[in-house]
């Protein structure tokens, strides 16, 4: 059996096929990044999805897409966790970006692009993958990611910049403090993931003039980092995958429009597409040796 993973700061997705690439099943457990957990989390995140773990000894190969799995180090980690739960298995631990490359490939080379709790970019032609700039991370970078857009919400919330209706809303749906604010930003761990667990509000005022305004904004600020970047963006299409992309999909498609590039397709969850390319092209090559 061949186990199949994407995995960003949130949630993981996990596929499950045998060696004809037919699907046996699908799971979720909570999202698997090292640089904010060991590997007895990983292992111990695994093993608590009770019907993945019954087929621990019978998977042979895993494929593991993760963010945050961006060096050999960081690799390491994943590796090891999940090395614990598989042990008959061959473990692979790659960046999410190449995951969200295989995900989107159609046979074209395309420019693909992850908006969700975080945000990168990269360009694949088939055979190699390449970056032009680096993707910082929450505080400095990540933009048009949930945890970009959750800073702009709070940010605007205590500052008070928030329009009337924006902000009785939001004080409806949470009770929250500058202090308990700060606590969990700043003091406690996973911070990127809190920032993005207030897009659910965002998504609820999604067609909001005040909301679209600074969604536009942040994503055509992505383009012009993240798309631009790259010499193909005046022809490759541009493949967006995640949460964040989909849910806002009406204010990608308008920054799209205003920054010129050619939008590609808008994928929320990138698991089936990259079940399909491992069934196309890596299943394949595991035959034949």
């Amino acid at each position: 059996m061949i186990l199949i993973a994407d995995s960003g700061s949130t949630k993981c997705d996990w596929a499950l096929v045998d060696e004809r690439g037919s699907r046996l099943g699908a799971f979720e457990t909570m999202g698997l990044n090292p640089y904010f957990h060991n590997e007895d989390v990983i292992a111990q995140a695994v093993r608590s999805n009770a019907p993945l773990a019954l087929y621990a000894d019978k998977i042979r190969h895993v494929f593991f897409y993760g963010a945050g799995s961006s060096t050999e180090t960081m690799c390491g980690i994943v590796r090891r966790g999940l090395s614990r739960v598989f042990p008959g298995a061959c473990i692979m631990v790659d960046h999410d970006l190449v995951g969200c490359a295989y995900a989107t490939y159609d046979g074209e080379p395309c420019i693909s692009c992850i908006l969700g709790t975080g945000s990168n970019s990269c360009f694949f032609d088939g055979e190699e993958i390449r970056e032009e700039v680096p993707s910082l991370a929450y505080i400095l970078g990540d933009e048009a990611s949930g945890s970009f857009f959750g800073k702009i919400l709070l940010r605007e919330y205590f500052y008070r910049k928030l329009p009337a209706d924006l902000r009785e809303s939001f004080e409806q749906a949470y009770t929250l403090s500058k202090d308990e604010f700060i606590s969990r930003v700043y003091r406690e761990p996973n911070a990127n993931v809190y920032l993005a667990s207030f897009t659910r509000f965002i998504g609820q005022h999604a067609h909001h003039p005040h909301v679209v305004e600074w969604v536009v904004r942040g994503m055509r600020e992505f383009i012009d980092i993240h798309v631009k970047c790259f010499p193909e963006h005046t022809a490759a299409p541009v493949h967006f995958i995640g949460s964040i992309s989909h849910y806002f999909s009406h204010c990608l498609e308008q920054a799209a429009r205003e920054e010129g590039i050619r939008l590609g397709r808008i994928i929320k969850k990138p698991i089936d597409g990259l079940v399909n390319y491992h069934v196309k092209y890596k299943i394949p090559q595991l035959a034949g040796h």
